[in-house]
């Protein structure tokens, strides 16, 4: 099992969500609505000079189903190049 965080722009939140729930149908995930943050490229901090915000995703993931995942988040990222989409899985215990 593995835990799936995905951080992105609010932006896309919807585009993200709609597609996993359509490759995983079975996905149970939580949704950070508000992240402020600096990534490698910018900053996402909800102010008048960094005004763009990101949302967090995350989900405890089968292994068997990270591959899907994966080609969720390829797919909005090939969408939307430049919205600084982000996944991360770390291993974990059930």
């Amino acid at each position: 099992m593995y835990r799936a965080e995905i951080v992105a722009n609010q932006s896309v939140q919807e585009d993200i969500t709609e597609l996993l729930e359509q490759t995983v149908p079975d996905v149970l995930y939580t949704v950070i609505p508000l992240v402020h943050g600096r990534g490698k490229n910018n900053r996402k901090l909800g102010t008048t000079t960094w005004p763009e915000t990101n949302f967090l995703l995350f989900s405890y993931i089968a292994d068997v189903k990270v591959p899907l995942v994966k080609a969720v988040i390829t797919a909005v990222k090939k969408r939307f190049p430049n919205e600084g989409i982000k996944l991360f899985l770390l291993k974990s215990e059930e």
